[in-house]
C-alpha cells in the first residue's frame, strides 16, 4: 500500500520546544518560556515571569534558531515534502499588543521559509503552539479577556500578509482542546482566586474560537490559496466495558474532545455544548455579532496528534498520566517507559472518527514516541524501539486511506530532532529522529546525530509509504 499522490509526508516540532534565543533579536518572552524543567514525577511549574534560580528548558531549547540550516538540510535528505513547526508569536510582536511588529523575527522565519521551499519542502504553519506572548498575561490575564482575540488577529494579518506565496498550509492554535484541562500551557491564563474554574475556561475557550475564526476568514481574504486547520489533541477514548454506563462516559469523553472541533468546523456551537453549558452553571458573555464570526471562520482541514488511545470507566480507578490529561490505564495495550500507552490501532479509528464526522480531509500533525535514548559505543542511536512504533502507526494510517477510504492530507512525525518534552519539560524524553547532544540540566555539545529511525524514514517516504521494512 501506497500514499496517494501529493500526500504530505514529514516532520514536526514546535518553536517553544526546540527553537531558543528566548530573548533574542527583540523576541518577547512567552507563556512557555516561564515553565521550568520537570520529570516523569515532577511537574513542570508556571511562574510569574522568569524566576532567578530556576531553569527554563525553552530558553536555549536545541537552539534550532542558530542551527536552522543544518538542520533542514537533514530534514531534506530524510525526503521531506512537509516540516511543521509554529511560529513564535512573541518573535513578531514582542508583547502581543505591540502597534509595529519586530522586523527581525519576521526576517528569521522569512529565511527559515525559503530554505524549506529551495529544498521542496512545504511550510505547515501553526499560528501559536502554547507560544501566547507573557506580556499579554501579565496585562490581561491573556485570553481571559476579549481583547486579546484582536491582538491575534492583528498577528494574523501580518504573517498572513509576509508569507503570502511562501505559506498556503497552516493551523490556528495548537492542541485547543487541552484548554479544558487548565489553560496555563495552552495559553498561560490564570484562575482568579475566588472564581469559577469552569466559567473562566469556557469563557477563554469562547475567545479562542473566535480568534481562530476570525483568523480563517482573514487567511482566506489574503490569500485564498491558504488552507486553514483546526488542531485539536485526540487520545480517542474507549469505554471501559460493554457496560452501558462506560459506553455513555466513553460518549462523554469524546464529545469533550469534539468540542472545539465541531465548533470550529461546523461554524457554531452543538447542542451538546450548550448543554455542557448548562450543566456547569456556565454563563458564556458573548456579542450579538459572535455567532456569525464562528459561521464565517469554518476550516478547511482538520489537524490532530495522535500519541495513544485512553480509557473511559464509571468505577473508582487510578489514572496515569497521558499526553496533557491524566487517564485510566489500557491493559491491552503496551506502554512506553513514561506510561504512554502504544495503540497504533486507535490512530485509525481516530482518523475515521474525524473524516466520518466532518468528510473533510484530515491531517496527523503529531505522532511520536517518547524514549530514552543513548548514544552507544559506535556512535550510533540505535532506536529500534521507535522504528516499530512508527512503522505500526504508518500501516494502520495506511489502512484508514485504502480500506476506510479516509481523506488524509498528509503525516508529519512528532518529531523531527530531538528537543524539550512539552509535557514533562525534559530532553532525555526524546522523540526525534535526530540525537541532539543536550541534557535535562541543559549540558551538551548541541551536536546532532542521526539516529536508525533516520534511514528507515527515509526509505519509508522514498517508497511512499510502501517500505516500511
Amino acid at each position: 500500500m501506497k500514499t496517494p499522490k501529493g500526500f504530505l509526508w514529514g516532520g514536526a516540532s514546535a518553536a517553544n520546544q526546540f527553537e531558543g534565543a528566548y530573548l533574542e533579536d527583540g523576541k518577547g518572552l512567552s507563556v512557555a518560556d516561564c515553565f521550568t524543567a520537570g520529570s516523569r514525577t515532577h511537574r513542570r511549574e508556571y511562574t510569574d515571569g522568569v524566576v532567578e534560580g530556576n531553569y527554563y528548558p525553552s530558553h536555549i531549547a536545541t537552539d534550532f534558531y542558530h542551527h536552522w540550516k543544518e538542520d533542514v538540510k537533514l530534514f531534506a535528505e530524510m525526503g521531506y515534502k512537509a516540516f511543521r513547526t509554529s511560529i513564535a508569536w512573541s518573535r513578531i510582536y514582542p508583547h502581543g499588543d505591540d502597534e509595529q511588529p519586530n522586523e527581525a523575527g519576521l526576517r528569521f522565519y522569512d529565511e527559515l521559509f525559503d530554505e524549506l521551499l529551495s529544498y521542496g519542502i512545504e511550510p505547515v504553519i501553526t499560528l501559536t503552539h502554547y507560544e501566547v506572548p507573557y506580556a499579554l498575561v501579565e496585562k490581561y490575564n491573556s485570553f481571559a479577556d476579549r481583547r486579546c482575540v484582536d491582538f491575534f488577529e492583528r498577528y494574523c494579518r501580518t504573517v498572513f500578509t509576509r508569507y503570502k506565496g511562501k505559506v498556503k498550509l497552516w493551523m490556528t492554535f495548537n492542541e485547543i482542546n487541552t484548554m479544558m484541562h487548565g489553560g496555563e500551557q495552552q495559553t498561560g491564563v490564570r484562575i482568579p482566586e475566588g472564581a469559577d474554574r469552569d466559567q473562566v475556561l469556557l469563557q477563554v475557550a469562547h475567545h479562542l474560537l473566535l480568534a481562530s475564526a476570525k483568523a480563517v476568514k482573514l487567511g482566506h481574504e489574503i490569500d485564498p490559496e491558504n488552507k486553514i486547520g483546526c488542531m485539536v489533541c485526540n487520545p480517542l477514548f474507549y469505554p471501559e466495558t460493554c457496560k452501558p454506563e462506560d459506553q455513555i462516559q466513553a460518549m462523554k469523553d469524546n464529545d469533550a474532545m469534539f468540542y472545539f472541533s465541531d465548533t470550529q468546523v461546523r461554524g457554531g456551537y452543538s447542542n451538546k455544548a450548550r448543554k455542557l453549558w448548562e450543566a456547569r452553571g456556565v454563563q458564556l458573555k458573548m456579542e450579538p455579532e459572535d455567532e456569525q464570526i464562528l459561521r464565517e471562520g469554518c476550516v478547511d482541514y482538520v489537524g490532530f496528534s495522535y500519541y495513544m488511545s485512553a480509557v473511559s470507566s464509571t468505577r473508582p480507578v487510578e489514572k496515569v498520566q497521558g499526553n496533557m490529561m491524566r487517564m485510566v490505564k489500557n491493559p491491552y495495550v503496551q506502554e512506553s517507559d513514561w506510561g504512554w500507552g502504544i495503540d497504533p490501532v486507535g490512530l485509525r479509528i481516530a482518523l475515521n472518527q474525524f473524516y466520518d464526522r466532518y468528510q473533510i480531509p484530515v491531517f496527523c500533525v503529531e505522532n511520536g514516541f517518547g524514549a530514552e535514548d543513548e548514544v552507544s559505543p559506535d556512535g550510533h542511536v540505535h532506536d529500534l524501539y521507535r522504528i516499530d512504533y512508527f512503522r505500526r502507526n504508518i500501516q494502520e494510517l495506511l489502512k484508514a486511506i485504502h480500506e476506510d477510504g479516509v481523506d488524509v492530507m498528509g503525516y508529519t512525525a512528532w518529531g523531527c530532532i530531538d528537543f524539550i518534552s512539552a509535557g514533562s519539560g525534559e530532553m532525555k524524553k526524546r522523540y526525534g529522529m535526530i540525537y541532539v547532544d543536550r541534557d535535562n540540566e541543559g549540558r551538551g555539545t548541541l551536536r546532532r546525530i542521526k539516529k536508525d529511525s533516520f534511514d528507515w524514514y527515509r526509505r519509508v517516504i522514498a517508497s511512499d509509504g510502501e517500505d516500511l521494512g
